[in-house]
């Protein structure tokens, strides 16, 4: 199943609750504050996967999760963000256009906080 793209700056924003995001996927949709590059749409894609293979919920669950050890190793919001092993496989990996086709499953897991 394609992402929903939806594009709409007051949703982002509304949406970007910890730190100021460009795009932000909520499965099944993808919403972004403006039209996506293609390296941005692959990144959020990629979320799409990580969010499928997770049940939506589960994957909400460990990201905050994740986010909060950040927070609790005395990291920023941002840095705690940018720590998360989801966040890390989609930024490493968002430049590879042909990296959902080729993607091992939970593959996240081997990115560590």
């Amino acid at each position: 199943m394609k992402p929903i793209i939806i594009i709409s700056p007051r949703i982002c924003k509304a949406l970007s609750v910890f730190i100021n995001v460009g795009a932000i996927t909520i499965y099944p949709f993808i919403i972004s504050k403006e039209e996506m590059s293609d390296v941005l749409l692959n990144h959020e894609s990629i979320h799409i996967e990580q969010q499928r293979e997770g049940f939506v919920l589960w994957f909400y669950a460990l990201y905050v999760w994740y986010w909060g050890i950040g927070i609790a190793k005395g990291l920023t919001a941002s840095e705690a963000y940018f720590e998360i092993p989801f966040e890390k496989e989609a930024y490493a990996n968002d430049h590879d256009m042909d990296y959902i086709s080729n993607r091992e499953h939970k593959a996240w897991k081997k990115y560590r906080v």
